[in-house]
């Protein structure tokens, strides 16, 4: 027997009904003991980050458990269910905003990536999912769904769509990448028809940013802090970067914006804890659009405590790396767990930055947001609902 097959017959054992830990129906027990030393013959090396890891392999998609406390998380009965799919057009990309009183998600389309369809010339769409049809869909099935989406008619002002938060005061608040000679910015969009938009600021006292990436408030706050990688002009749609990879900080009640950390390759995801006083920023340097993949740059969640008199990130220290793609959007749920987006699903690590489990889709997932129904996940081409048993923070602005 060679070392790969041993591994894959103790962990397929460790995910049986004979192992002390009960999984959800098809999900899969990863025990850390057993591939800790796989031996100069494994056959399974991944050498691309492209390539997830899934030891037993198990067919796409299921729950992959690496500790115990992922149950916490699940519940007894999680499953992955897809709940809207369009092959040939990643109409599920970013910036997802769940808006609990109209029970609606928000999300947009892939800008400037593949199959987005969009780039110099032509704008990345925004669409919506009404998640009650989604639930009285799933209700009546025990398979896959697929939910006819709503595509925004949004104003020539809002141009890339790709990060958001919400609600913020009741309506929809995005960050936009710019396209061509048309500036990043942040905007206000009314979540309900006519879905009238208020940009809030785009420019950096006179100079235009990159490319907006993801957008946060800090809680208690209606502060908003935003990343700005050079996306757009990897990718094509924006010209060449006129300033470093920063996350700025933008007071809208002064009109005051400033920079509270930089260093980074491409800043990306951002999330606070629930007080405030941390704050989780994603560095996607590994992916470089047109320049390519450098597997020795950060596929990394930095974690920062924020000042609480000048409200600048300090004491940056590693929280996480992936070891699958890059972590792209970044979520958090209330017992402290960290959700990001990576290369083959959804990565969930503790608050002490220990991978406990991922929702394994063996395809590029960006972002997901937690709803009423549970964690809706954006894979590009495909929409997943996983019903959960863990809760999403707050994101409200009042």
């Amino acid at each position: 027997m060679t070392a790969s097959t041993a591994a894959l017959v103790s962990c397929a054992k460790a995910s049986s009904s004979n192992s002390d830990l009960t999984v959800p129906p098809g999900a899969v027990y990863i025990n850390p003991l057993v591939y800790n030393v796989v031996g100069a013959n494994y056959t399974e090396w991944r050498n691309l980050s492209t390539v997830g890891f899934n030891p037993t392999n198990t067919a796409p998609p299921f729950i992959q458990v690496f500790d115990p406390s992922f149950l916490n998380v699940t519940g007894p009965s999680a499953t992955i269910r897809s709940i809207a799919s369009n092959p040939g057009f990643a109409f599920a990309h970013e910036a997802p905003i769940y808006i609990p009183d109209l029970n609606v998600v928000f999300f947009s389309s892939n800008d400037g990536g593949p199959l987005g369809y969009n780039g110099w010339y032509n704008n990345s769409v925004v669409s919506m999912i009404n998640m009650t049809e989604v639930d009285m869909a799933l209700a009546s099935t025990t398979g896959d769904v697929n939910i006819q989406i709503q595509t925004l008619n949004l104003p020539d002002t809002v141009q890339m769509v790709n990060g958001g938060t919400g609600p913020y005061k009741g309506d929809l608040l995005f960050v936009t990448s710019g396209r061509a000679l048309l500036p990043p910015s942040i905007v206000r969009v009314n979540p309900s028809p006519p879905y009238n938009a208020t940009v809030l600021l785009d420019n950096f006292l006179g100079r235009q940013f990159n490319s907006l990436n993801d957008i946060k408030i800090l809680p208690g706050t209606d502060i908003m802090f935003f990343t700005d990688p050079t996306y757009g002009w990897l990718n094509g749609f924006r010209p060449e970067p006129m300033l470093p990879s920063q996350v700025y900080r933008f007071d809208p009640s002064t009109g005051q914006v400033r920079v509270v950390a930089d260093q980074f390759v491409h800043p990306n995801g951002i999330a606070f804890t629930p007080d405030g006083e941390s704050v989780y920023v994603i560095d996607s340097g590994i992916s470089g659009g047109f320049l390519g993949t450098n597997q020795t740059l950060p596929a990394t969640i930095y974690q920062y405590d924020v000042d609480p008199q000048t409200q600048t990130f300090k004491n940056r220290r590693v929280f996480a790396y992936s070891d699958s793609g890059v972590p792209d959007g970044i979520q958090l749920d209330t017992m402290g767990n960290v959700y990001s987006g990576s290369g083959e699903g959804t990565h969930v690590w503790n608050a002490e930055g220990t991978l406990i489990g991922k929702f394994y889709l063996n395809s590029t997932t960006a972002e997901m947001i937690f709803t009423e129904s549970g964690l809706v996940i954006l894979d590009e081409e495909t929409m997943y609902l996983v019903d959960i048993q863990a809760q999403g923070l707050n994101l409200a602005t009042l």
